[in-house]
């Protein structure tokens, strides 16, 4: 009688835990939300270090596995580099933020090539669905002529990509931040845009700038003034932030690195709003930082932005987030008359003007 009960019962959690781990395994390709954000993601950064997590993501995305939602935006260096020594990216859970000092760790330009090479087909359907694959370039470190590592980055990734990235404002690599100067700016920009325009006409993405958000008032005004001049296509604002505001509560705070989440959002969102404002509406602009809700990607398009990028809520929340945001935005938009995305861009600045205007 005690064999069976045993038996009984060792069959009884056989199936309890096979149709537990079916169930969890639904809820994972699924992209439930709020399994992710309550349950799957807390878990993982319980057991899993952060840059591991970051490399595990890459991989599955490569493989497609994400549920629902597949964006790629590599880092692109001419040589391979190490990055800066580890450990470089810290979750700061109290605050919903991370801080990274990568220091745009690559395989180089070569390797990068060859995987999108192999890979372009794939890719070439999923920009028809609606999946660009955005090429972020940089210089490498120790290099002595950044311009020619931009330019080489666009000779040799731009055929292969949807849209290119020049990043002058990564805070973790020595003078990159410098590139932001108005006469170092006109010179690069105008280097990578003849680069490109030299390539064949089904060969030639749009380029965008990406910006820091720690900029001075003159600063932002003189990078507007260059990039309406040389005619680059886009801006993305903003990377992630050197300042570390009062309100940072998580132990992690005082490590050196970029921060972005939550703690950047205003500052990204205020950036937009000034960069709409001094390139006149023009310029479309990706806004990025603190981006984890219907309403913070409103906020960035209300300011400015024709798009919205987001990171860090995918750690904290996963790939669902995006559904989610996606979901909430449209909502929102209903919510205030809005029939389109391109009708809220930089609503803010109407409803200003609005205000401002004197009655008669």
């Amino acid at each position: 009688m005690a064999g069976r009960l045993k038996k009984q019962a060792k069959d009884a959690l056989k199936m309890i835990g096979c149709g537990s781990a079916l169930f969890l395994g639904y809820l994972t390709a699924s992209g439930d939300e709020r399994f992710y954000a309550s349950s799957l993601m807390p878990v993982l950064q319980r057991f899993v270090g952060a840059e591991t997590a970051h490399v595990i993501a890459v991989r599955v995305i490569g493989l497609r596995l994400v549920p629902y939602n597949n964006y790629k935006d590599p880092v692109s260096l001419v040589r391979m580099q190490d990055g800066n020594p580890k450990p470089r990216v810290f979750r700061l859970e109290s605050d919903q933020a991370v801080i990274n000092r990568y220091g745009f760790n690559s395989c180089g330009l070569s390797a990068v090539q060859e995987r999108l090479k192999a890979r372009k087909n794939i890719q070439s359907e999923l920009t028809k669905a609606g999946k660009p694959l955005g090429i972020n370039l940089g210089k490498n470190k120790l290099s002595t002529d950044a311009v020619s590592d931009y330019v080489e980055g666009v000779w040799t990734l731009g055929p292969l990509a949807d849209y290119l990235v020049v990043n002058v404002s990564s805070p973790n690599t020595p003078g990159l931040r410098d590139l932001q100067g108005k006469g170092e700016l006109r010179h690069l920009l105008d280097k990578v845009l003849k680069e490109r325009d030299s390539l064949r006409s089904e060969d030639r993405p749009p380029v965008l700038g990406k910006i820091a958000p720690d900029l001075s008032t003159q600063e932002k005004q003189d990078i507007a003034e260059v990039i309406m001049e040389v005619g680059v296509d886009g801006l993305m604002v903003s990377n992630t932030t050197v300042s570390r505001p009062d309100t940072l509560k998580d132990p992690n705070k005082h490590e050196i690195g970029g921060l972005s989440g939550q703690p950047l959002k205003e500052l990204s969102t205020q950036t937009v709003r000034e960069m709409y404002t001094l390139t006149q509406g023009t310029l479309s602009i990706v806004g990025v930082g603190g981006v984890a809700s219907g309403q913070d990607a409103l906020d960035k398009i209300r300011a400015g932005a024709s798009l919205v990028q987001l990171y860090t809520a995918l750690v904290y929340q996963g790939p669902p987030v995006v559904k989610k945001i996606k979901r909430e935005l449209d909502d929102l938009l209903k919510a205030q008359d809005f029939k389109c995305v391109a009708e809220a861009v930089g609503a803010d600045h109407r409803a200003t003007e609005k205000t401002a205007t004197p009655q008669t």
